[in-house]
């Protein structure tokens, strides 16, 4: 992790191939393909982080192989005890400032595997969400203002964002509201 507790890319890709094992057994072949879909619809292809990030699970011991099998793409892989503790940790990271497409894969695993943390913890990452939004909301409502008056048409593009992102904690709000917690 970085220093102020955010995912790299790599440690993304970790939740996603433990989100996905926790959610059942699966062969190493099946799991490489559902990572590198998630993750090439969010972000676009990273083959370059993809196949040695899968292959360390096994290797720290995260995950391990059924019927004594190695990571031959036919083996069935299952999450280990240590491997529900990290994929924990790293679901429950923090996200760093700014609207970065790394963000966006990052949130987006947070919602797919939210389901897997205790309810209080749930509400604590919609929390945690909220938060990132409207620290991105009042930077640019600051940003607005102070170009309120220049010309062009930044102040609409502004006005578009501003308006995206208002949406979008009206939308974490309620989601927030119904996890109860």
């Amino acid at each position: 992790m970085y220093p102020d507790n955010t995912l790299t890319p790599k440690e993304a890709i970790r939740l996603c191939a433990l989100g996905i094992l926790a959610d059942g057994t699966m062969r190493y072949s099946a799991l490489a393909t559902e990572v590198r879909h998630f993750v090439g619809h969010m972000i676009g292809p990273s083959l370059d982080v993809l196949a040695p990030s899968i292959e360390l699970l096994k290797y720290e011991g995260l995950v391990t192989p059924l019927d004594g099998k190695g990571m031959e793409d036919d083996a069935s892989l299952e999450i280990t005890e240590d491997g529900k503790a990290e994929m924990h940790a790293l679901l429950t990271a923090n996200i760093r400032a700014g609207a970065t497409e790394l963000n966006k894969l990052i949130i987006a695993l947070k919602f797919r595997f939210l389901h897997l943390l205790e309810k209080p913890k749930q509400a604590d990452q919609a929390d945690l969400l909220i938060d990132v939004y409207e620290n991105a909301l009042a930077r640019l409502d600051n940003l607005r203002q102070y170009h309120a008056d220049d010309d062009g048409y930044l102040v609409s593009w502004l006005d578009h964002d501003i308006e995206t992102v208002e949406a979008r904690i009206a939308w974490l709000r309620s989601f927030r509201a119904q996890l109860g917690a």
